[in-house]
């Protein structure tokens, strides 16, 4: 009972530290605008979310879990993992903050292109957005 117990909150305890250090990666990766990497992360990082879910399933359906929630050493792993949890939430944030300045900068560039482009061909689209207008070739015949 305590072996597999054991074994499957190590293998947590793993496939956590592995997410925290693809999240970090995935930090430096958007810092340095490395957006082949970042793809390269993204399977890496589901597929790692994948088996921690597993493994939570796994445990949430053991049949002695109810009797090993009172033992001392059941808690101090579940305190690890949740620790470790916590940390990879707070990453998570970060690189999402991170993704979303991103966004706000990109979009005020593409206005400011737009606008530089052409004031008279400037339109915007039903959502508010800038573009511009396509004035074609000029005359078709």
């Amino acid at each position: 009972m305590n072996d597999t117990i054991r074994h499957l909150l190590s293998s947590q305890q793993e496939q956590l530290e592995l997410l925290l250090l693809l999240l970090q990666q995935e930090y430096s990766a958007l810092g340095e605008r490395q957006v082949e990497q970042l793809e390269m992360l993204l399977p890496e990082k589901q597929l790692c979310t994948d088996r921690i879910a597993e493994l939570d399933r796994q445990l949430s359906q053991h049949e002695d879990l109810a009797q090993l929630k009172t033992q001392d050493w059941f808690h101090q792993q579940v305190a690890q993992l949740q620790s470790l949890l916590a940390e990879c939430r707070q990453q998570t944030q970060v690189n999402q903050q991170i993704v979303e300045q991103s966004q706000v900068v990109i979009a005020r560039l593409k206005s400011e292109l737009l606008q530089s482009h052409g004031r008279s061909g400037l339109t915007y689209t039903a959502k508010g957005k800038p573009a511009i207008a396509d004035k074609g070739p000029g005359i078709k015949a």
